[in-house]
Formats: C-alpha cells, sequence, structure tokens
C-alpha cells in the first residue's frame, strides 16, 4: 500500500499505539485491534469505521485533559514565582532601607563616642570635684542622664537594626530558593504541555479531511449525550437562582470573549486557557480570584448544583483540571482547549465535580 494511500487504521492508529504511555494515569483507554481495511470498488480502502475514529477521539480526550492537567500545574507555578518576585523586590526595599538607617544610627554613635573620649563621659563625682560651678552641674545632671539614655537607647536600636538585616537577607535567601524551584516546575510543566498538544496535532493530522469532519461530529455527539443524560435528570428545574450584579458583569465579560482562540497558560485578552478566562472575568467584575482551576476549587465557597446561579464557576474532573463559567439555562461559556475558540456549551457534557462561587 503507498504512503499515499495511508488510512487512520495504518497510520494515525499505529500513532495512538505508540503514544499510549502518554495517557492519564488510571484512564487510558484499551488500544484498539487493527482491523483489515475492506476494498473499495477502485481497489483502495474505505474511511476508518466509526469504532475506531471513536478510539481517536478518547485518545485525544486523554492527551488534551493531561495538557489541561500540566497547563494548571504551569499556572501555579507562575503565580508562585510572581509572588516570590514581588516579596524578593519588597525584601530588597527593605535592606536598602535598614543600611541607610544602620549608617545614620553608627554615625550617631561614633558622635557620641568622640563626645565621651573629649571627657564628658567622665564619672560624675569628679565631674563635680572639677566643676567651677557645683550648682551649675548639678542643675545640668538631669540633663547628662538623659543623654545617656539616649545614647543607649540609640545603641540598642543599631542593634535591633543589624538583626532586622540579617533576618532580610535569610528571608532573600528562602525567597530565591522558593523561586528557582517554581521557575523549574514551570520548565518541567511547559515541556509537558507542548509534548501532549504536538502528539495529539500529530494524530488529527493524520487523519484524512473527511475522517477530521466524522471525528468533529463524533465529539458534538458524545457532548450532546451528556447533555442529554444531565438534563434528562432533571436538575435545570430545580436551578433557579438569579446572578447577583457582579455575577453579571462576570458573565457579560465571559461572554464577549467568546471565538478568541485558546492557548494554554494564557490571561487575555487575545486568547485564554480555561481559568485565564474565569479569573478575568471575576477580575473584571471587581472580585480577584485564584488564577487555576485546581485552587478556585479548593480556595472558593462551594455550593450545590440546584443553587447555582450565573457568574458561578461549574469545576470539571475529578483533578479539578477545567472550569466553565454558568450563564443560565443550562449553559457555560468556557475555553474548550488547544485549537479551540472560547465558546458556550451545554454545562453536562463534562463530568461535573462540583460549582463555586467568588462573590458573596
Amino acid at each position: 500500500m503507498g504512503s499515499g494511500k495511508r488510512t487512520l487504521t495504518t497510520a494515525a492508529i499505529a500513532l495512538v499505539c505508540a503514544v499510549s504511555v502518554l495517557g492519564a494515569p488510571g484512564a487510558a483507554h484499551a488500544t484498539p485491534s487493527r482491523p483489515t481495511p475492506a476494498p473499495t470498488p477502485s481497489g483502495g480502502p474505505t474511511a476508518a469505521p466509526d469504532k475506531d475514529l471513536e478510539a481517536i477521539r478518547q485518545k485525544l480526550d486523554d492527551l488534551y485533559h493531561d495538557a489541561a492537567v500540566a497547563t494548571d500545574a504551569y499556572n501555579a507555578a507562575e503565580e508562585k514565582a510572581d509572588k516570590q518576585s514581588t516579596q524578593l523586590v519588597e525584601l530588597a526595599q527593605e535592606i536598602v532601607k535598614g543600611q541607610e538607617k544602620l549608617t545614620r544610627l553608627k554615625d550617631r554613635a561614633g558622635a557620641a563616642a568622640r563626645a565621651q573620649y573629649r571627657g564628658e563621659g567622665l564619672p560624675p563625682e569628679v565631674r563635680l570635684w572639677l566643676s567651677r560651678n557645683p550648682q551649675e552641674f548639678l542643675d545640668g545632671t538631669g540633663t547628662v542622664r538623659q543623654g545617656e539614655h539616649a545614647t543607649q537607647g540609640m545603641l540598642t536600636e543599631l542593634t535591633r537594626t543589624q538583626d532586622d538585616l540579617k533576618q532580610y537577607a535569610n528571608d532573600a535567601s528562602e525567597h530565591w530558593k522558593k523561586l528557582e524551584a517554581n521557575r523549574k516546575a514551570k520548565a518541567e510543566a511547559k515541556k509537558k504541555i507542548e509534548k501532549q498538544i504536538r502528539t495529539a496535532r500529530k494524530v488529527e493530522s493524520r487523519l484524512k479531511k473527511q475522517e477530521q469532519q466524522r471525528l468533529r461530529k463524533l465529539e458534538e455527539e458524545a457532548a450532546k449525550k451528556a447533555q442529554a443524560s444531565w438534563l434528562g435528570s432533571g436538575i435545570l428545574r430545580e436551578i433557579n437562582g438569579k446572578a447577583s450584579e457582579d455575577g453579571r458583569r462576570a458573565v457579560d465579560f465571559a461572554t464577549d470573549q467568546i471565538g478568541k482562540p485558546y492557548q494554554w497558560g494564557a490571561v487575555g485578552p487575545k486568547s485564554y486557557d480555561c481559568s485565564g478566562l474565569t479569573s478575568k472575568a471575576w477580575a473584571a467584575a471587581g472580585t480577584g480570584i485564584p488564577r487555576t482551576s485546581q485552587e478556585q476549587w479548593r480556595r472558593l465557597r462551594h455550593v450545590g448544583i440546584k443553587d447555582m446561579r450565573p457568574g458561578d464557576l461549574i469545576i470539571y474532573f475529578k483533578d479539578a483540571s477545567h472550569v466553565g463559567m454558568y450563564v443560565g439555562d443550562g449553559t457555560i461559556v468556557h475555553a474548550p482547549r488547544p485549537g479551540r475558540t472560547v465558546t458556550l456549551a451545554g454545562a453536562g457534557t463534562m463530568p461535573i465535580l462540583g460549582v463555586v462561587r467568588p462573590d458573596a
């Protein structure tokens, strides 16, 4: 069979077998057996049957899911690295201020030492005996004592400032170590994301145009089936929540982004990943929320599905690796995955982990 006539079964399926180790742990699908192509009237192979395309669809889901998990890891590492960088800048500023203060205190301490050397530090009884005016000396004793107390306080402050500088330096060293660790975590997550996406695109590129069209149709059919099953439970009759003012603003922002491309790690304005869209939408509404879907699930208030209202975030999959914003009528707006754009979708098209509410 010539290379120009390779079918899905001899190319894409073989590639899926080769990259099956990239599937999510514990969630990998069985590798389909390689069927014998049926001959066409002209003697060439027929298009791949739907069961083979379904295996490809499931494999692509696994690859893009793993890319989403790695994207969350990348975003979390980036957020932590930004925080460490900010703290390092603040510590550097404190160190500069501390060094300037230490210099001033040392100058004052030097002046006090020089004054003491000139005789001002003699014992009080000696200064009384040498004084030409004992009463004047006695009147000034209180002032002298005040000066001695001030000098002692200055020395104490100098010591405290030196201790502060040491602590700032130690803190800066720790933050630097954490910054380097987060930079490495970002780099590793980036490699994994790019590997998963590259593999998925390679699988898709081996499909014929008609097979790509049929694959997209299978994806749509799977989504419709999942949504119909979710709606079939009668859940939509129980969801009657009204959006808050901030929730409406968040929904308006998110829906205004429809049509913009998905890009992992992106937070707009030209492209977004799933949590980049939701975090920016709520920031536009005046509420800051965590950057990643996993942190949104962990830190935001949980509400029941039947209690959700437009603006709430629906977290998907057991590992909280995807998020969409509920806009009402059983629909979400979300940034799906690489190669797709921000779009509306059924809220039940993916396995729901739970719902969180960013506003009070």
